[in-house]
C-alpha cells in the first residue's frame, strides 16, 4: 500500500480539525488521524514551545501510519518556524506523496468561524489576536490555500478531489 499524507495547518479556529475529521470519516477505516491539539495538549500536556516534545511525537506518529494506512492526516496550526523541519522531514519519508493545505483566512474570517463552534467557552477574540500568525505558509509544491470564500463542504470537496486522483 502506497500511503498518503494530507497536511492541514492553518490559524486557531480556522475550521482545521473540523475538516480533519471529516475528512477522516469520509475516507474511512484505516484513516490515522493525528491532531496537533491532542498530542501536545492531552498526551503530553506540554506548552507549544520550540523543541516541546510534542513535534516529535508527531512525526513518529505520522511515520508509524506509513504503509500501514492508505491516508495519513496531520492537522494543527503547526507554526512554520516550530513545526516546519519535522513536516519538510514528513514530506521526504512519504516520497512526496503528500497533499499540504493552509486555512489563508483574514482574521475577522476566523473570528467568525470561532465563534459559531463550541471552543468559543474555552477562549476568545483576545486569544485568538495573541495566537494569530497570518500567511504562515509551509512554501512547498502543491500547497493548496483556502479563502474565505470556502465553505466546510468546498474545502472538503477540493480535498477529496485532489487526494483521490
Amino acid at each position: 500500500m502506497e500511503s498518503k499524507l494530507i497536511i492541514i495547518r492553518g490559524n486557531s479556529g480556522s475550521g482545521k480539525t473540523t475538516t480533519a475529521k471529516s475528512l477522516q470519516n469520509h475516507l474511512g477505516h484505516g484513516t490515522l488521524l493525528v491532531c496537533q491539539d491532542v498530542v501536545r495538549r492531552d498526551m503530553l500536556k506540554v506548552h507549544d514551545r520550540d523543541g516541546n516534545p510534542s513535534i516529535d511525537l508527531i512525526r513518529q506518529i505520522a511515520e508509524y501510519g506509513k504503509d500501514k494506512c492508505e491516508f495519513v492526516i496531520v492537522e494543527g496550526i503547526l507554526y512554520k518556524n516550530r513545526y516546519g523541519e519535522m513536516l519538510n522531514n514528513l514530506i521526504e519519508f512519504y516520497n512526496q506523496k503528500v497533499y499540504t493545505y493552509y486555512f489563508n483566512l483574514t482574521f475577522e474570517e476566523t473570528v467568525k468561524r470561532h465563534n459559531s463552534r463550541s471552543k468559543t467557552m474555552e477562549f476568545g477574540e483576545e486569544s485568538l489576536r495573541r495566537w494569530w500568525n497570518p500567511s504562515d505558509y509551509l512554501g512547498v509544491d502543491g500547497e493548496t490555500l483556502f479563502t474565505n470564500k470556502m465553505t466546510h463542504y468546498d474545502v472538503l470537496e477540493l480535498i477529496l478531489n485532489q487526494i483521490q486522483k
